[in-house]
């Protein structure tokens, strides 16, 4: 390798006027054997003192043997080194597929031309030129018959060990390069997978520290931070393969197609979780509420990102899907801490109304846990066949317990009152009158009287 790189600083270091010359010689020995080397391209003008021969940015390239690198050629007249050694290699992929041709490399001289050529048999495989004497420092013959044998050794099928050792090299080289080549990307994926990684455990803090709020068990709380936490690499992931050099309107449709065959192949998992996030953000009921969701009835005792737990009344545990707490009518019975109740109560048609009212409101603010603010509601609201009924409305805790209780303490309270002031509830009273039939009763009347 040092002796590459001296031939390169001695390329570096040739005069415009040693590129006029072996451009020349080039185009004199255009059909002569040299176009057996590389395609015939048009004469054109000499480069001048500002211009150079096009390489494409290398100045060498590898002669590959079974994946080998075996020695570098560098450039000639308008074809590069990366055109020539891409011939030399496809000419030798050729003789190599061939397993039963004779592989034997011979080297024919020109003198007068100062060149020479590699041949297997009649094929040539490459031409040695001025310009390869003055990139090696080394004559034309000399040259030519180290390449020759180095081609001869590499055609020889190597040992197992020699040839995995060889192709292992190979590739450590090849990857040497490449991270040479493309160290500027490593170096700006590694700044924002950095970044991500930053930015996506701030924000991993910031939700748990945000949640301290929710009343929901932690490991929900802990549920929704990894997806913080995970959407932010997703994110910044794209972005760091897009520096890397990746297509990124690519990467996003790929994104894109496999979110959603994740989302239809998991809709109805994904759906009960997002419907948990949003219940846990709009918050319609807290853990100890008394909530009615369809025909369940109870109190919530677990808020999860999939399902909602509530305890009914009669001891059992329900689970309800987020998704159907979602899309259902919710009834929060303990979003305020009071609610309404009434009771219907039939007084007699003689009684006194007025009176009747005073002493329902009497006996109502009697009970201990009657809200006196807002006042109770006492209205006529039916007179009925036997009774003027009027409803009673009082507000009382509005937990389950304390709300049963209380308006079973009014009824009781009222019934008493009414009683003791001497106030009728008669029950319904029903005449039944029968028509049509008056001999038939006086007969049994006579006839009952008879028998007497």
């Amino acid at each position: 390798m040092n002796h590459v790189f001296d031939c390169t600083k001695r390329r570096f270091a040739a005069t415009t006027a040693v590129f006029f010359v072996s451009c020349l010689l080039l185009v004199n020995s255009c059909g002569k054997g040299l176009t057996q080397e590389v395609p015939i391209t048009p004469v054109t003008p000499q480069p001048t003192d500002t211009e150079t021969v096009p390489n494409e940015g290398l100045f060498f390239a590898d002669i590959v043997v079974r994946g080998q690198p075996v020695f570098q050629v560098g450039s000639v007249g308008n074809v590069s080194a990366r055109q020539r050694a891409q011939i030399v290699n496809r000419r030798i992929a050729g003789i190599l597929a061939q397993s039963q041709a004779a592989k034997d490399i011979t080297v024919v001289n020109d003198r007068s031309r100062g060149i020479a050529t590699l041949q297997v048999g009649n094929r040539v495989l490459m031409t040695v030129t001025q310009q390869d004497t003055q990139d090696f420092n080394l004559p034309v013959e000399t040259l030519a018959q180290q390449w020759a044998n180095q081609l001869a050794r590499a055609f020889e099928q190597p040992p197992l060990a020699i040839d995995v050792g060889q192709r292992l090299y190979s590739t450590m080289r090849q990857f040497q390069r490449n991270t040479i080549d493309n160290l500027p990307s490593f170096l700006g994926t590694l700044l924002a997978l950095i970044a991500t990684w930053i930015i996506a455990a701030s924000l991993r803090r910031l939700t748990l520290f945000g949640s301290q709020h929710w009343e929901v068990d932690r490991n929900s709380k802990i549920l929704v931070s990894r997806l913080v936490y995970g959407s932010v690499w997703v994110i910044g992931t794209v972005v760091a393969l897009g520096v890397l050099g990746l297509d990124f309107a690519t990467l996003v449709g790929t994104l894109g197609l496999t979110s959603v065959a994740i989302g239809f192949s998991l809709r109805d998992i994904l759906s009960n979780y997002f419907s948990g996030i949003i219940l846990l953000a709009s918050r319609p009921f807290r853990l100890g509420d008394q909530i009615v969701i369809q025909e369940f009835e109870g109190t919530v005792t677990q808020i999860q990102l999939r399902a909602t737990t509530l305890k009914t009344y009669d001891g059992r545990i329900v689970y309800i899907p987020n998704q159907e707490v979602f899309s259902a009518i919710i009834t929060n019975n303990t979003a305020c801490t009071h609610r309404r109740s009434s009771i219907m109560v039939g007084i007699d048609y003689g009684s006194d109304i007025t009176r009747a009212k005073q002493i329902i409101n009497d006996a109502v603010l009697g009970v201990e846990g009657v809200e006196p603010d807002p006042k109770p509601d006492i209205l006529v609201r039916k007179l009925a066949a036997s009774t003027v009924n009027i409803e009673v409305r009082f507000w009382v805790n509005s937990r389950r317990l304390p709300f049963l209780e209380m308006t079973s303490q009014v009824a009781q309270a009222i019934k008493e009152a009414l009683m003791q002031a001497g106030v009728e509830m008669p029950t319904d009273i029903y005449t039944v009158r029968l028509r049509g039939l008056p001999e038939l009763i006086d007969n049994h009347h006579v006839n009952y009287d008879e028998q007497n």
